[in-house]
């Protein structure tokens, strides 16, 4: 794998220089659009609203739009020198949290921190500590001409940086649902939580798998095969029951199947 940026992560006077790397891959089925004639690919310009003329790349700015309509401009440069004054090329450790303390909806996306040969035993010290302190650290981080707030945790030999949302990047679950009272009974709750015990189990990634990638790479090769896709059936959605009685009958069925 080839590093996506290199920097160093800093914490204290401690200064480790690392290679970032995506952690993750989108293996989701991707289309092409073509056009139905032929089944020739579209291709997408980039041109200008006013006009409609092409632009091509080398001719585009990026422009901050201070008000409707209108915008300021700056080159790449510039954006390179405000995050080099906002962040250096760092992830500059702020201070260490419980992971616990962080909401999972803070997260966007994963990426393993791999230490350059310089640094590999301070790498190495701030690994173990981690793990035994079960703790993870809270950085700032300037990435591709953009400042991210991101975590540090240890993970099975590796450090994993996870970025995050800002905090006013949080939307306020604002619902008028939410607001409407409805009686909630503590046999139905207790129900509910006989209902989760017995579906409480270890997380095993093995188990899991895309059916929905797996149908439709199954239905390609049918494809190529020259074969007929059969569709199956949906399931019909039930109609409305008893919420009580749907919850014991949750709870049987999940205790059989536990104990089976």
């Amino acid at each position: 794998m080839r590093p996506i940026w290199k920097g160093a992560i800093t914490f204290g006077l401690v200064t480790i220089p690392v290679g970032l790397f995506a952690a993750t891959e989108d293996k989701r089925p991707k289309f092409k659009q073509l056009r139905e004639s032929d089944h020739s690919a579209i291709k997408y310009k980039r041109v200008a609203e006013t006009d409609g003329t092409e632009v091509q790349y080398e001719n585009i700015v990026k422009g901050y739009e201070f008000e409707k309509g209108r915008f300021v401009v700056f080159s790449s440069g510039e954006l390179g020198d405000i995050m080099k004054g906002v962040a250096g090329g760092t992830v500059d450790v702020k201070q260490f949290v419980p992971a616990s303390d962080i909401d999972p909806i803070y997260y966007r996306t994963s990426y393993y921190l791999a230490p350059e040969k310089t640094g590999l035993k301070a790498y190495k010290i701030l690994l173990a500590a981690l793990e035994e302190g079960a703790m993870v650290g809270l950085a700032k981080a300037a990435i591709r001409e953009r400042e991210y707030l991101v975590t540090l945790r240890a993970d099975e030999g590796v450090l994993v940086m996870e970025t995050m949302y800002w905090p006013d990047e949080i939307r306020e679950p604002a619902f008028e649902t939410l607001q409407e009272e409805v009686e909630v009974t503590g046999d139905e709750v207790k129900m509910a939580q006989m209902l989760i015990d017995n579906l409480t189990t270890g997380f095993d990634p093995s188990e899991w798998n895309d059916e929905s990638r797996e149908a439709i790479e199954a239905a390609a090769q049918a494809k190529v095969d020259g074969q007929e896709i059969v569709a199956p059936e949906a399931p019909q959605p039930t109609g409305v029951v008893d919420l009580m009685e749907a919850l014991k009958a949750s709870v049987e069925a999940t205790k059989a199947q536990k104990a089976g």
